[in-house]
Formats: C-alpha cells, structure tokens, sequence
C-alpha cells in the first residue's frame, strides 16, 4: 500500500534558503514545479515535495511506492492533491514536529526529514556566510541583498555528473528535458503526481547496455550520448563500487555514511583531497575543468570549487578587471586564476559566494532594459486665420521607448526573453512668440 505522509514543517528563514531560486539556478535538474506552487522530485526511493509558504520555514512531505524498497516497479497511485496550506501552520508545533520526525525515523523508516536536511544542505549559516563575503567583496555586497537564500545542495555525485555532462553547449530547460528522458527510460518508476510519472535517477550499470548510445541518440541527446555510455561503463565496469563518494569532501559525507572528519589545509588552489577529485575526474568522458568543477561542488561537496564558464569569465573581466591585455582570452591558466582569485576573495566556500553572482547576473541579463529617448519637432498647420510665421504653431514629441534585451548565455540562459516595448509619448504645443519669450527670461 502507497505511504503518503502528512505536510510537515522543518523551520528556516528565507534568508538561510529560498527554494525558488536554489531549485532552479542551473544545480539540480530535476525539480518539478507543480500547480499547487510546491516542488517534486524523486530522492532514494520516494517522491520528495517540498513548499516555502512563508519566510520562516518549509514544509514537506513524502510519498513512498507500494513497496517501499522499490525493487520492484510498483503499481501505479496517484498522491491526492492536498496543498500545503491546507495543514495551519499552528497545527504541529516545532517541537511535537521534531518529536514526530524521531518517532517516524525510527518506526517506520522515513528518513525524509533528516534526507531534506542533508540535500538541502542546511549546516552551514548561510547568513553569516553572506556577511564575510560582502565584508571581503564590494562587488558581492551590491548584489547579494537581492539574491539570498542561494544554498549549493548536496546531491548525489553520480546524477550531478551525468547532468553537467549534458550541460554542454546547452540550456537548463534542454538539460532538464534530457534528464527527465534518462530518468523515464532507465530509472525505477517511484509513482504519479498529478498525472505527471516519477522515477529515481537510474544507476550506472544501467546506462551500460549495448543499444543505450544510439537510443539517447534517438531521444535528442547527441554526441553527448556517447559520453554518458562511456562513462557509466567506466563507472560501473573499471571502478569499484561507490569509487565516486571516496572522491568526496570527508567534511561532507554521503548521506548515510560515514560522520564528518577534517578535509585538509585550504591552499590558495583548494585543498588537496578537492584537487585530486578534480584530476581524477578529468579520466571520465565528456569531463573538462568546468564540469569536473561542477560536480566537486554540487556532487562532491568541494566548497572551493569555482566553475568557469564563457559566462564566469565575462564577470571576472567585467567586475573584477581580470584577463586583460595578453590573458584576455579562456586559457587553462586564466581558468585557474580566475578561480584562484575568487578562492582568495571568497575562502573556502568560494563557489557558493560564486553562484550567488551567478545567479545574480542571470537576473540581471533576463531584466536588463534599455531606454532611447527620441525627439522629434513638428510644425503646425495653423488654423488659416491669418497667423503670420511667427504665430505658427510647434509641437515638441518626446517619444520614450523601453526594450527588453534578449540576451542568451553561454551555456545556462533558460531561454531568449521576449522583447518589450513600452512607448511613453510626451507633446508640447508653443508658439514661435511663446518660445522668444522663453529664451529671453533666460
């Protein structure tokens, strides 16, 4: 029988998180946004949603499979459609909620809590975070105010890899479609909300079947089709098992695993531990510096990775003055400078200060207006009453036009924005004698 729990509430301000902005900036791929405003997607074994009705906390809850260890495709259920707003948030008190959550953790296996928690990423105080980089950075401090709540998650190493490896040369929504395809053809179907089926990531070994290259060639995945092959044969095949996790940071461990444990003396081109993870991913197919970087951060737990892309490397040049004159173009040295100067600026969590810019300036690009004022005299007429020359009137247009730039990044813009128009028309009628006697008070 399908277990649907009830709407909980897991108390954080806006501030530490706002899911609308870290759920889609580019991290994780397979986020849902439903009508109801809440958020799905599947997360070991069970269809995780999740809501932020207001600024101090979330709510969540978790729809598990007819059985519960999904080793089998279990029956089709649809989850009942109930909003979060229908549980007040009086109803459950903190503290009975905590209680409840120990009992349920314990009793009957629903460890969703303490996996939101983990995913979500909520140890560090993104508040106090925000405060060092904007003390360190003028640049992070006039942008940030308007973009809080930016957490990099903590996903799962080998779904972070495979989707920045379909990141190349693309656009969130395409990658978020590509994605959606592997989950739907080679991951274990978890269930159906709102009419929209759910399934798990799928393992490595089961992208390793002899016709899977030319089929994700079919679905639209292109010569990244081969890549992902490739790699999950080597992953699956000629590494030993969990051989991504012992990449991982030890101060961020698997969920599940092992506890937290020294990573090392941060050095000004990261620590040791993150850049053999980086080296070590560099092996993989379809795996260059700013995908490796990616998956470090949001896969492996590596604060100080810093991924440069083409669009990176503009702010760098733009706000920070980096890569002029002989370094003006993206070599492997300007990519490691640029990310050695932002570990500099920003410690050892560089890249989260680096998305909050990244994020920032995404916004910036989609809102960007551009105003051209054109004037324009027009002679009048007259009325055919005798009016002499200087009796003529003149009528003075000020015509205001405000454009939306359509501006697309490289590769994560979602999509070209449409253009906007808004026209502002101002006239004023004078005569000739009206405007000498202008001039002369003057």
């Amino acid at each position: 029988m399908t277990r649907i729990s009830e709407w909980r509430r897991l108390p954080i301000s806006l501030n530490e998180l706002c899911l609308a902005t870290t759920l889609r900036c580019g991290q994780s791929f397979r986020w849902r946004q439903c009508d109801d405003q809440t958020w799905a997607c599947t997360l070991r074994g069970r269809i995780v949603q999740l809501s932020q009705p207001d600024k101090s906390h979330i709510q969540y809850r978790s729809i598990w499979p007819a059985s519960a260890t999904a080793t089998a495709a279990p029956a089709t259920f649809e989850a009942p459609l109930t909003p979060p707003s229908s549980v007040p948030p009086t109803a459950v008190s903190d503290e009975e909620c905590c209680t409840k959550t120990a009992i349920e953790d314990g009793g009957d296996g629903d460890d969703t809590r303490s996996l939101i928690q983990h995913y979500l990423n909520l140890e560090l105080n993104l508040e106090t975070l925000y405060a060092q980089w904007s003390a360190s950075d003028v640049n992070f401090r006039k942008k940030a105010p308007q973009f809080t709540g930016v957490r990099i998650l903590r996903q799962d190493a080998w779904e972070a890899l495979v989707g920045f490896i379909c990141s190349s040369n693309n656009n969130i929504i395409r990658i978020s479609q590509m994605v959606d395809k592997l989950c739907t053809h080679y991951g274990t179907y978890i269930g159906t909300l709102e009419g929209q089926p759910y399934h798990d990531f799928p393992e490595p070994s089961a992208l390793t079947g002899k016709n899977v290259e030319n089929h994700l060639r079919e679905l639209g995945f292109g010569y990244r089709a081969k890549y992902i092959y490739q790699t999950a044969k080597i992953i699956a095949e000629d590494r030993e098992v969990g051989w991504l996790d012992t990449l991982r940071n030890p101060e961020s461990p698997a969920y599940g695993t092992t506890e937290p444990s020294p990573a090392g003396e941060m050095k000004p081109e990261g620590r040791d531990g993150y850049r053999q993870a980086h080296e070590n991913l560099l092996e993989l197919q379809g795996v260059g510096p700013k995908v490796a970087d990616c998956v470090c951060l949001m896969g492996l737990g590596w604060g100080e990775a810093v991924p440069v892309d083409t669009h990176v490397w503009q702010i760098a040049q733009r706000d920070y003055k980096l890569g002029k004159g002989r370094n003006s173009t993206m070599t492997k040295g300007t990519y490691d400078a640029v990310a050695n100067h932002f570990r500099k600026i920003w410690g050892k969590e560089a890249g989260w200060a680096h998305s909050v810019l990244f994020t920032a300036d995404l916004r910036t690009f989609a809102e960007r207006l551009t105003t051209r004022v054109e004037v324009k005299v027009e002679k009048g007429e007259g009325d055919g009453k005798g009016k002499g020359d200087d009796e003529q009137e003149q009528k003075v247009v000020r015509k205001k036009t405000a454009q939306r730039v359509s501006l697309k990044r490289d590769p994560e813009q979602d999509e070209f924005k449409t253009v906007m128009h808004i026209e502002e028309e101002t006239t004023t009628t004078t005569t000739l004698s009206e405007r000498v006697k202008r001039r002369r008070r003057k």
